[in-house]
């Protein structure tokens, strides 16, 4: 595995992500997807609810195996395919993703990856900011950042609108049910 070469690819990708503001008015429902992970195994979830007052409609979890080791900032590699197995048949207006999009060194991460990938608008939200790294806004506990096919400014006030405790409850509940989290106990 040539780091070097998918460091590339990653600059080059960049260059696809769409940045416009986006007309929250006529958001209707956001998803939401996390990772979590034991041994060999991923268990994603997904988390569907309405907008803007974030009733939960729909919960998913999936499970498979890793395929892909982690390395700090290539965690697209390892996160995308269990992501896209998550929302494979689902609708959605917009996607969070737990892990960063712009807000990422080569200024594309794991949800500027799966927005890119999936043509929706997408935000970045993460725990954490990575080293070396800008085009993100803290909310509550919450660092966000553009996935694709979103702004800044629009990203801001989706998660604002949804932010419960600090964080997005919509991931707040992923996150939960990635680990085991049974029958939607949240």
């Amino acid at each position: 595995m040539d780091l070097k070469k998918i460091a590339e690819l990653q600059r080059k990708l960049s260059r696809k992500i769409v940045e416009q503001p986006l007309d929250i008015s006529e958001v209707k429902s956001v998803a939401a997807v996390d990772v979590s992970y034991k041994g060999n195994r991923a268990r994603g979830a997904f988390v569907l609810c309405s907008f803007p007052s974030c009733e939960v409609l729909r919960t998913k979890v999936a499970e498979t195996e890793v395929t892909f080791p982690y390395i700090p900032t290539y965690f697209f590699l390892r996160e995308t395919r269990p992501i896209l197995i998550l929302l494979k048949g689902e609708e959605f207006d917009v996607l969070l993703v737990e892990g960063h999009g712009k807000a990422h060194p080569r200024g594309y991460g794991l949800a500027s990856h799966v927005g890119v990938l999936i043509n929706k608008p997408t935000i970045g939200v993460a725990k954490r900011p990575l080293p070396n790294t800008k085009d993100f806004v803290k909310v509550g506990k919450a660092y966000v950042s553009v996935g694709n096919l979103i702004d800044l400014d629009s990203a801001k006030k989706i998660i604002e609108m949804i932010n419960e405790n600090g964080y997005p409850k919509p991931l707040r509940i992923a996150d939960k049910l990635s680990k085991g989290a049974e029958n939607g106990r949240y």
